[in-house]
């Protein structure tokens, strides 16, 4: 007869803190995150977080407080609705907060919280290496498209 090899599994591994925000101290009471699991939250948020318009939104945001109006003129080419569908699926993330200011007129901002503030500077980091490697990546470019 056979004997049986099971495998042991890792089923908790340290959570980073980012933003300030952690998780609780003991690991028993995590759940295992894995970002390539297909149900897995952080999978979700990783992929809101990294679409064209929200990584844009999280570095503008990275500056400060936005109006929907100026987030919009920063963040050059989003549309109206596209920045609003961005900015709805960050808030519901916790990447941010939407704050309706009571005044005439009545204006809404969006300003990071602690969680997207450790997002955008990581992505602050990521945008700092492409803007200073920029002239590499267009002139890999030009010899790729040029060999077609």
């Amino acid at each position: 007869m056979r004997a049986l090899t099971v495998r042991k599994r890792r089923l908790f591994r340290p959570v980073p803190t980012i933003g300030g925000v952690t998780g609780s101290e003991h690991p028993a009471q995590q759940l295992v995150a894995d970002v390539f699991a297909r149900g897995c939250t952080s999978r979700a948020a990783f992929e809101d977080v990294t679409s064209r318009w929200a990584s844009l939104v999280l570095l503008a945001l990275g500056e400060g407080r936005y109006r929907f109006n100026a987030l919009r003129r920063r963040v050059e080419g989003v549309s109206e609705k596209m920045l609003s569908q961005t900015l709805q699926a960050l808030e519901r993330d916790g990447m941010l907060t939407r704050e309706v200011v009571t005044a005439i007129p009545p204006r809404v901002e969006y300003e990071l919280t602690p969680l997207g503030a450790g997002v955008a500077q990581r992505l602050r980091a990521l945008a700092d290496l492409l803007e200073a490697h920029a002239g590499e990546v267009r002139r890999a470019r030009e010899e790729r498209t040029g060999a077609r």
